[in-house]
């Protein structure tokens, strides 16, 4: 049925947007894709936001979508053998205070200085790409995340981080988010190393639309890079 649903693609691609997922609509790749949006305007796009890496996956070997930017795979469940990925951006993590923080008036801290503190992210979900990331994050550094409560989403998270001096999390370098100036919230880099969340496209080898082909070259001249001295990734990210 797949390969019947690609055949049918394939002849009908001009009429068709193309479908690219994302995790978030203010995250790093929402930014990547109004990049592209903005170099190729005549490139209808569809954007859907599924929620991880095997939803992602299945959708795009059913052709539902035509490219997903993921963080490659959970270790252990390596990517299929028709799924084809680059590494886009590595997006530098850093460190989101309140005002009453014991780090909020720090210029910079290092990942050692981060250790005995409490980081907060109730959006981890165990068995996602991102829950892997984080585990060996903590792993590698000793570090005390913690995932409990329900996740009410950014508003309440940066509402807690503000009124909440024992409480810190992190946030990408390219997420956007607003809040009000009263919260007095600070953006802290995260240095020695810095950890930075890996970035990857993914799409099926056999995927014909024609604007896929430009989006990669679009992303392989426009795109930071990656493994920039003095970052951190795990190392299944490396691997991959």
């Amino acid at each position: 049925l797949r390969v019947a649903e690609r055949a049918v693609a394939s002849v009908r691609t001009g009429s068709r947007p193309l479908r690219v997922d994302m995790i978030a609509s203010r995250s790093a790749a929402s930014g990547l894709m109004r990049g592209f949006h903005r170099a190729h305007p005549e490139i209808e796009l569809d954007v859907v936001m599924l929620f991880d890496v095997e939803t992602a996956v299945a959708a795009i070997r059913s052709g539902a979508i035509d490219a997903s930017f993921r963080a490659v795979a959970v270790p252990g469940r390596p990517l299929p053998e028709d799924i084809a990925s680059v590494r886009v951006l590595d997006e530098a993590l850093q460190l989101l205070t309140g005002p009453a923080h014991a780090l909020a008036g720090a210029r910079s801290v290092t990942v050692a200085q981060l250790a005995g503190h409490r980081i907060w992210m109730p959006g981890i979900v165990p068995g996602t790409e991102w829950a892997a990331y984080y585990d060996d994050l903590v792993a590698e550094f000793g570090l005390t995340i913690e995932a409990t409560g329900p996740n009410f989403g950014s508003d309440a998270l940066l509402d807690t981080i503000a009124d909440t001096p024992a409480l810190a999390t992190f946030m990408g370098e390219q997420t956007r988010l607003v809040w009000p100036a009263d919260h007095g919230l600070r953006r802290i880099p995260v240095t020695d190393p810095t950890p930075v969340y890996p970035h990857s496209l993914l799409w099926h080898r056999d995927n014909p639309h024609p604007a896929l082909a430009t989006l990669r070259t679009h992303l392989a001249t426009t795109a930071p890079g990656c493994d920039a001295a003095g970052t951190w990734v795990p190392g299944w990210v490396l691997r991959y």
